[in-house]
């Protein structure tokens, strides 16, 4: 009787195997892989572009995508908890332990004001003074009468870390600033508020803020490419360990013609052109 019972137990789980194996269940390639990507949130929505570019070409892929800021992405890739982890900012030397850093782009940070505002240029030190609350009225750089309104990103952001190492050189950032958690959430701050003053990324910028030049070069396209406007910072990829089968498959699509082309036609500069 047992061994009856033992036979039928056997030839149910056979069967359900060969049923199993017959439907595709347990095969890696009738599945879609995953590419998991975090970090950034400027780099954000350019990563987006790239992953619908990338599965119009890999439909088998899946290109996973989320922000979390700059910090976040790099621990995340070391810690292994995603794929490629994105910064828009250097790493900072005790960050780059076992991390990979490939640059897939360059992008221009501007400082922008309400279109109303009669500043048209200011200086680097400038700029350090009002984020350091030493000036505090458009009236003593040339503009109204009015209390400077200064937004900044949150601390951990990437843009935030570039214009910090670029253009404050040290000093910080007073604590009665506006802090805002991405570059979108900085542009409708200054779009609603006269007297405010941000930086976004280039890329960004629309017909609806005004961009400041800096040290007397405006933040162009051209002149980024020019070398002449400094306020630049770069886009990376950072992976644990040397990039393999997928994630380096879509590393070379982004460094590729095609990922690049996704990329400047959005504004930002590749990486060539050093």
């Amino acid at each position: 009787m047992r061994s009856k019972m033992k036979t039928v137990i056997l030839a149910i789980a056979f069967l359900s195997v060969a049923l199993c194996l017959d439907s595709g269940c347990g095969k890696r390639q009738d599945r879609h892989a995953r590419i998991r990507i975090s970090g950034s949130t400027s780099i954000f929505p350019f990563v987006e572009m790239l992953a619908e570019a990338y599965e119009k070409l890999r439909p088998d892929i899946q290109v996973d995508v989320q922000a979390g800021g700059s910090t976040v992405g790099i621990i995340s890739a070391r810690d292994e908890l995603c794929d490629i982890g994105t910064s828009s900012r250097q790493l900072h030397e005790e960050e780059k332990n076992g991390l990979k850093i490939t640059e897939i782009a360059r992008d221009g940070i501007a400082i922008i004001v309400h279109p109303s505002n009669h500043v048209d240029s200011l200086s680097t030190e400038q700029i350090r003074d009002i984020y350091s609350h030493r000036i505090t009225s458009w009236k003593e750089i040339g503009g109204d009468d009015a209390s400077i309104a200064f937004v900044t990103r949150e601390e951990g952001s990437g843009t935030r870390g570039a214009f910090c190492s670029i253009i404050m050189k040290g000093v910080k950032i007073a604590t009665r600033g506006l802090v805002q958690d991405s570059n979108g959430s900085v542009r409708e701050v200054v779009v609603t508020s006269p007297y405010a003053i941000g930086y976004i990324s280039l890329a960004l910028v629309n017909e609806k803020v005004k961009t400041i030049a800096v040290d007397g070069v405006s933040p162009t396209h051209e002149n980024l490419v020019n070398g002449k406007y400094g306020v630049v910072r770069p886009f990376l990829f950072v992976v644990k360990g040397e990039p393999e089968g997928q994630v380096k498959s879509f590393i070379d699509f982004v460094l590729g013609e095609e990922g690049q082309k996704v990329l400047t036609k959005e504004g930002l500069l590749s990486p060539l052109n050093k």
